[in-house]
């Protein structure tokens, strides 16, 4: 109930069926599948944040002043293009709004220009096993197409193969723009930065209007309290060298702008090190609890100190011969000299970046532009489908203290199961899934208590910025009660997504026969040391006796294994990589998401091969009844109707030929298929 509040709409489709055991007894399985309202409701959030983001950078562009004309001219291009991107995304979420109906995008539109945010075919879908003298089981997966941006098409390939090329060419644009080259590393480090400015400013302003109001009260305590709030949060910042550090030569800076403004720089190409907080001090104030000094030098910030000096007396020591109302009176000029040494830190900070971003923007339109809105596409699609698999696997496991243990200590792995073939177009689309993937990387959740139990204020929220997203997931106030007090505290919880890809059908046969396969054996080996490394953290962090029982009794650390020996051979559509790889998530309390291009026909042959192995091996399906329930599965079951409610057919999309190239047990039962357009 809770997690069809928080996630779906309330149309599901519902197949029960009945297996014979080994002992001869019978067991209950019920399949749900069901869309999910996030499919719509992430991407408009990420489309907003997205038109906020690039309005502000065009307005700090703005407020750079006067460049040079060489520098102006390149200004009003990238705000010529930024515009450009906000026009369209605008009209991407007006259009977006107008929608009404089913909360999916099915595979016949997902070349379409307005939906493109969308992720195709996004669906839930839980098994519920009944079995005698037995708990009922459940067993949850996402299905959705590839994340990838089918509008725009795979002549030139996908985003890894578009970012790499893009980056070797951006070298020689610098030259030709007078720019200096910029690597992605440096441009997400100016984008921190420039972030981090914007909250540092009014939250020292904040922290120094309650040391005045300690002050005021005449409380040494207060004092000593808000003198430590302040250290505390100037400390991360102690020693940003922005020169070596962050590797931005600014020297360069003065030189690229009109001399009328180079002193708006000199404080980055002159100084080596902004330092906002030192040991330093040229005047000083001794406190009670502790004192402040803060040394400035021509209007050129050189430093901000705050050093600690407590003293076990609650009184103000007496060679001060400080009376009660002198407190504030003498602490007052302090705090406004810090403000103001504060506000001209953080302005030149934030046009330093701001320069940085205008060199790294310049010399890479239109292709870096274009390419950014590529990688949003893909990670909206990625975004909404994992939003929709943690928040199913919230709640799945609310009752269990192992997990919620893990969830704030370690975080959750999300195992990407993917289909596609290495050849052709679809190699352009595991390209886009594999950043849109890694992209996660940048997400956190952060579960918050919900103002009431209505279905409006049940809503996760997206929050933040490209390079660092945060979605909340409010919960109902009892379930929220329920909760670690870590969690409750906001503590984030992190996703470790991965991806393995195994290609089944006649396009991989001729990618391993004439082509190359090495993206996904890079791939494949890459996302094992992330799950690897994953594993070995949760055993430091967690007793695995919190993990879930299987009734199959291999050891973690030896599916693992033989996990890695596997990614490492070399076999020929090699499916007990997919196969291990999801036994391993499930064993982790992990996320199961498959995808192929569509999410209709391939991903309907693993999923239910998948639910057929987990009775199997979990409830003692009779083997003889494996295949007759795989069929009817198939034949039957949830994923006949996805097929439907994708191409108003119920007949899966391969022929004779295909399917011959398919392994034996991805092979859809006769009278299931031929060829249609999907």
């Amino acid at each position: 109930c809770l997690r069809r509040t928080a996630l779906l709409p309330s149309a599901a489709i519902c197949k029960v069926y009945r297996f014979q055991t080994v002992d001869g007894k019978w067991m209950l399985v019920r399949e749900q599948m069901e869309e999910c309202t996030l499919s719509f409701s992430i991407p408009r959030q990420l489309l907003s944040l997205y038109i906020q983001e690039d309005m502000k950078r065009i307005q700090e562009l703005r407020e750079l002043g006067e460049l040079s004309p060489h520098w102006d001219n390149l200004r009003k291009e990238v705000m010529t293009r930024y515009g450009g991107i906000i026009s369209s995304y605008q009209d991407t979420l007006a259009e977006l709004d107008k929608i009404t109906g089913p909360s999916f995008k099915p595979s016949c539109c997902k070349a379409q220009k307005s939906l493109e945010f969308i992720p195709v075919n996004l669906h839930t879908q839980r098994m519920r096993v009944t079995c005698p003298r037995k708990a009922d089981a459940f067993y949850d997966i996402v299905t959705v197409g590839a994340p990838a941006a089918h509008f725009q098409g795979f002549k030139c390939g996908g985003l890894q193969r578009l970012l790499s090329r893009y980056e070797a060419e951006k070298k020689s644009f610098s030259t030709a723009y007078q720019c200096i080259y910029y690597s992605p590393e440096h441009t997400a480090k100016a984008q921190e930065v420039l972030s981090t400015m914007s909250h540092l400013h009014p939250l020292i302003a904040s922290l120094a209007d309650q040391l005045l109001q300690a002050a005021q009260e005449h409380s040494s305590p207060g004092l000593k309290d808000a003198l430590k709030n302040l250290s505390d949060k100037v400390r991360p910042h102690r020693t940003p060298n922005l020169h070596h550090h962050s590797g931005y030569p600014f020297s360069s800076l003065g030189n690229q702008l009109k001399d009328e403004n180079a002193h708006c720089w000199t404080g980055f190409t002159n100084i080596n090190k902004l330092v906002v907080i030192s040991g330093a001090a040229s005047e000083q104030m001794n406190m009670s609890a502790r004192h402040i000094s803060v040394r400035k030098h021509s209007c050129k910030i050189t430093s901000i100190t705050l050093i600690p000096s407590l003293c076990a007396s609650s009184s103000p020591p007496t060679h001060l011969a400080l009376s009660p109302g002198d407190w504030r009176e003498q602490l007052c000029p302090l705090v406004t000299r810090l403000k103001e040494c504060v506000t001209e830190v953080v302005e030149r900070a934030k046009r330093a970046m701001t320069f940085v971003l205008l060199q790294e923007a310049a010399c890479s339109i239109p292709q870096g532009l274009l390419l950014q809105q590529r990688r949003d596409v893909v990670f909206s699609q990625a975004l909404a489908a994992l939003s929709c698999g943690f928040i199913m696997r919230l709640y799945a496991g609310m009752e269990d203290k192992g997990f919620l243990r893990q969830l704030h200590l370690v975080g959750l792995v999300a195992q990407f199961e993917s289909l596609l073939s290495t050849y052709s177009e679809e190699i352009g689309m595991l390209e886009d899934m594999e950043i849109g993937i890694s992209d996660l990387n940048r997400v956190v959740f952060r579960i918050t208590e919900a103002k009431t139990d209505d279905l409006s204020d049940l809503q996760p929220l997206v929050c933040g910025r490209r390079d660092h997203v945060t979605v909340e997931v409010p919960l109902p106030r009892l379930v929220f009660q329920s909760l670690p007090e870590e969690i409750k505290e906001g503590k984030p919880v992190r996703v470790f997504p991965v991806l393995f890809n195994v290609g089944i059908n006649e396009q991989q046969t001729i990618a391993e026969r004439f082509g190359d396969i090495s993206l996904q054996e890079r791939i494949n080996q890459k996302n094992f040391e992330i799950l690897e490394a994953y594993y070995k953290s949760l055993s430091e962090k967690v007793p695995l006796e919190c993990l879930p029982c299987f009734q199959t009794q291999t050891d973690l650390k030896e599916l693992l294994e033989t996990l890695g020996q596997n990614v490492v051979t070399k076999k020929k559509k090699n499916v007990e990589i997919l196969w291990l790889a999801g036994t391993i998530c499930r064993r982790l309390n992990g996320i199961r998401f498959t995808s192929c291009k569509s999410a209709k026909d391939r991903t309907s042959m693993s999923v239910t091969l998948e639910q057929c192995a987990l009775l199997r091996d979990e409830h003692q399906l009779s083997k003889d009844y494996f295949i007759r329930a795989l069929d009817c599965m198939r034949r039957e079951g949830c994923r006949i109707e996805n097929v439907q409610k994708n191409i108003r057919c119920r007949k899966y999309a391969f022929n004779m030929l295909q399917l011959m190239a398919f392994p034996k047990c991805y092979r859809p039962p006769e009278g299931t298929y031929g060829k249609v357009d999907s």
